[in-house]
């Protein structure tokens, strides 16, 4: 069977949407799936943009199921790109527990075991953000710039 050429304008975005389970089970796994989908759309594994990417979903989605958790509510993660940024968001179903903004990060004192997680977001994502979500909640977003030899780059 052949393929007939369509009018359909090329696809300018990608989007992956999930929900996942708000547990540490759940944050782990949104990062693997991010990732594979990330190489599925050709940004390859160990890649500059792909391990940044791992870096805030992981982080992301930790604090969303530490932070955001609401007992039967899970997170969402979705990853938008197009031909020029990867945008992560992480989503919960608690509003009253924001996260401060951009550049207000504080970093933690040396001995904390915790409270590294928006100061790497801060360092790490091009810009990022704090939305209120319809109907409850907030998404945490975060955008990487793409390189322009995207996807050859590694």
């Amino acid at each position: 069977m052949t393929r007939m050429p369509t009018d359909r304008p090329p696809v300018t975005a990608r989007v992956f949407s999930q929900r996942f389970s708000s547990t540490p089970r759940g944050a782990r796994l949104a990062r693997h799936l991010a990732l594979h989908r990330l190489d599925v759309w050709g940004i390859p594994y160990d890649s500059a943009v792909s391990e940044t990417a791992a870096i805030l979903v992981a982080e992301l989605a930790a604090n969303a199921v530490t932070h955001g958790r609401v007992l039967g509510r899970d997170i969402e993660v979705v990853l938008r790109l197009d031909a020029h940024t990867l945008r992560i968001d992480v989503s919960d179903s608690r509003g009253e527990r924001r996260p401060p903004g951009p550049r207000t990060a504080a970093a933690p004192d040396p001995d904390a075991e915790g409270g590294r997680g928006l100061v790497l977001v801060d360092a790490l994502a091009d810009r990022w953000s704090v939305l209120d979500r319809a109907p409850v909640g907030k998404t945490v977003r975060a955008e990487i710039d793409l390189p322009r030899c995207r996807p050859s780059c590694t």
